[in-house]
């Protein structure tokens, strides 16, 4: 765990009238820590703010400050924040507080300042860089010739994936290659790092190799994208003294806020711009880093007196948001966590609010029960409430029992990807089959993902056969099979047959099991990379709509009516008088009175890939997973409700073990009694020897409430001892 020495306790030369006017004409009231951040303006300094500490507010004073009484010209001040929202509320935030001077502050994004830099180096050559990204139909966006994509950085994409695999790039391995682009740039990888990085895309390396090829050699000009902007600014700097000198003079002041979701050519760039005058302030709490996935570097924070010897690290640990049970429990939570800064998350606020954990039978319970809570909400209750989750699936489900209910709603980062995602057709396609099982087109677009066995030869001979019969027979008495073909498609033909007319719910269950669907998503993942766990995700959803509609018909309707709520939604301000849904990353720096966290189960938070990474040493995936889970606890100030299912998609679950240990933090007593109650041994403590029924003899690393960390010969567990004591799966061996 990471420690550093505590703020000092006095503040030197306080100036007393500073502070006064922006009390008294501000309303702003600063406390210790809050006010040293502000007069502490030499040098480099890095302020952990913990959640609902006033970060942002501190650090508009200190820009304050700096004009105010300092005398410094606000044009010599850059701001660097990581979005462009949050830029963008900085600068309405500062104009509002100090009106006449906000507009020379430099208030920008990373991306922004580096496009700055970038155009600078190419003054006076207009037509020296394109860049790629932005919407397909902006301007400037044309095909390189002929025979290329537009110049566009998605179409770039899925022209070079197809070329090397021969099949198309679909949304979800878009979204995965271009992290894979991202994490490598923004963690300044060299090409033969590129291979070491983990990623289930077919050829990512070599599609990755070929678009930077595309991007140098198809056109005249370079063709840049978002992330090409940063690394680019960051060599331009590097290789030319004149452009970096300039922009050194430029500022005597920098500040970055969100500092824990920068990346490490993110880093390089700042330490640059400031080497000369020195005069950093860093706004970021290590315990809120949830994007290393994308190249974010919280480890330069737990090392920033590495970079900056002489810096000053202050913790701004009052939480002016929370109430104490949630501000109590999310502080004592996140300390499970050992890579981390050493701090503790208080308040003065009065005690009024709860957390309740509550456990639903299914998915379709967990919507009800939440309609039924929702539903006792006034309007403006309901505009301070948010149901967040960690996948944009799990909005799906929520969205189709809120718009049945009539509950309003506004989601704050919209995916209409699942509608169109190859799952969702594949089933589609599966219910028309039978309706008419005559089309071939829709067998082409289903036969490897079923019983049957037909090869592409086989459904190249079908597909140019044209007489309005069943294709079934057609396969039957016109293409040449193999013996063990014949009675696989004599079923799948008969079984889809007998499902006219059958309800959704039952037909979907039908198609995964009789039909062999699930068994040919295992054989795809296997092939393509693609994670199970993703797609068993969206089935238990569609099984879940389906549940609420009584025809093959009906259920495809209902799909076309919550994509357009879905694409209505995102047209609702956030500021009306409705309920917010969000993912837990997008929901970061937002509050509201009530929080309802969902689909807490092992899994899903923490995520599958996250447990076995665990399981085999490594803990980093694991912490993010944490701080991830302490990020949604910490939106809520009232009222907080974590919510699990025992069952999603017609298997079984498990409670998120994140709900387990807050459960036993807010009932320690009872976790403890429960599990010294369910067997006759001391109590287990870091050290000792144990043996498990299922993992064999291991050693107890760590104890943390009714969650104990045990490391077998081959992995690392987190297990719940009451659970395992009642089932009596733990015997303990030896004692430290």
């Amino acid at each position: 765990m990471m420690t550093t020495e505590a703020a000092t306790d006095t503040i030197i030369d306080l100036p007393l009238n500073y502070f006064a006017y922006i009390q008294n004409e501000l309303g702003v009231s600063l406390n210790k820590i809050q006010k040293q951040a502000v007069t502490q303006t030499e040098g480099a300094v890095l302020l952990l703010a913990s959640p609902g500490s006033g970060k942002t507010t501190t650090l508009l004073m200190r820009i304050g400050y700096l004009v105010r009484e300092l005398g410094v010209h606000p044009s010599r001040i850059k701001a660097v924040t990581f979005s462009r929202a949050s830029a963008n509320e900085m600068k309405e935030r500062f104009s509002r507080y100090f009106p006449g001077q906000h507009a020379q502050v430099q208030f920008s994004t990373i991306h922004s300042l580096c496009f700055e830099i970038v155009r600078e180096h190419y003054r006076g050559e207009p037509d020296s860089f394109q860049i790629i990204e932005g919407s397909m139909d902006q301007a400037g966006v044309r095909s390189a010739s002929p025979d290329q994509p537009p110049l566009y950085k998605q179409a770039i994409l899925r022209h070079i994936y197809k070329s090397i695999n021969g099949e198309p790039l679909t949304d979800d391995q878009m979204e995965e290659l271009t992290t894979y682009i991202s994490y490598v740039k923004n963690k300044m990888l060299s090409e033969d790092q590129w291979g070491a990085v983990k990623v289930s895309v077919a050829q990512a390396e070599r599609v990755l190799r070929e678009y930077e090829r595309f991007k140098r050699t198809s056109h005249s000009c370079l063709l840049v994208d978002y992330d090409d902007m940063l690394t680019l600014a960051n060599d331009l700097l590097d290789r030319h003294p004149a452009l970096l000198s300039a922009y050194q003079e430029r500022y005597d002041y920098l500040l970055t806020d969100e500092s824990q979701d920068t990346s490490l050519v993110q880093h390089e760039l700042i330490s640059k711009l400031v080497k000369r005058h020195g005069n950093l302030f860093v706004v970021a709490d290590d315990d809120q880093s949830i994007y290393s996935w994308r190249g974010a570097e919280p480890e330069y924070l737990l090392h920033f007196r590495d970079y900056y010897p002489s810096a000053e690290v202050l913790f701004m640990e009052q939480n002016y948001r929370s109430v104490p049970v949630i501000v109590n429990t999310a502080d004592r939570f996140i300390r499970r966590n050992k890579q981390r800064y050493d701090k503790k998350m208080y308040t003065e606020n009065e005690d009024e609010g709860t957390i309740h954990i509550h456990t639903a039978a299914d998915s379709r319970a967990q919507a009800a029960y939440l309609v039924e809570e929702l539903r006792s909400l006034d309007s403006d209750q309901l505009a301070s409430s948010a149901i967040l989750y960690r996948n944009n699936a799990s909005s799906i489900a929520m969205v189709h029992a809120l718009d049945q209910a009539a509950i309003p709603f506004y989601i704050k980062d919209m995916d209409n990807r699942f509608f169109s995602h190859w799952v969702v057709e594949d089933i589609l396609n599966f219910m028309r089959m039978t309706f008419t099982d005559k089309r071939a087109d829709l067998l082409h677009k289903i036969h490897l993902k079923m019983n049957g066995y037909i090869s592409k030869q086989q459904m190249a001979e079908l597909l140019s056969i044209d007489n309005q019969e069943s294709v079934f027979d057609n396969l039957l008495r016109h293409v040449p099979l193999k013996d063990y073909q014949i009675k696989p498609l004599e079923a799948v033909r008969d079984t889809l047959r007998e499902m006219k007319g059958m309800p959704p719910l039952p037909a979907i269950r039908v198609i995964r099991e009789r039909l062999g669907y699930d068994k040919g998503l295992d054989k795809l993942c296997e092939w393509q990379g693609h994670r199970k766990d993703n797609l068993n995700e969206i089935l238990g959803t569609l099984e879940e709509i389906a549940g609420t509609q009584e025809s093959m018909e009906a259920f495809a309707a209902r799909l076309k009516e919550l994509e357009a709520a879905l694409k209505t939604s995102k047209r609702h301000r956030q500021d009306q008088q409705l309920l917010t849904l969000s993912t837990f990353h997008s929901a970061k720096g937002l509050e509201f009175e009530r929080v309802y966290m969902i689909d807490l189960m092992d899994g899903m938070i923490p995520s599958s890939e996250d447990i076995k990474a665990y399981s085999s040493g490594d803990e980093s995936r694991m912490e993010e997973a944490v701080r991830l889970f302490y990020v949604g606890m910490t939106r809520a100030k009232q009222q907080l409700e974590l919510i699990s299912c025992r069952e999603r998609g017609g298997e079984k679950t498990g409670e998120s073990r994140f709900v387990s240990h807050v459960r036993s933090l807010l009932q320690p007593e009872q976790a403890a009694s429960s599990a010294e109650g369910s067997v006759n041994s001391p109590a287990i403590r870091p050290g000792d020897s144990i043996k498990h029924r299922s993992f064999g003899t291991g050693e107890v690393t760590g104890v943390n409430g009714d969650l104990v960390d045990i490391r077998f010969a081959q992995e690392l567990r987190t297990l719940s001892l009451r659970v395992c004591l009642e089932m009596g799966l733990l015997e303990v061996l030896s004692t430290e």
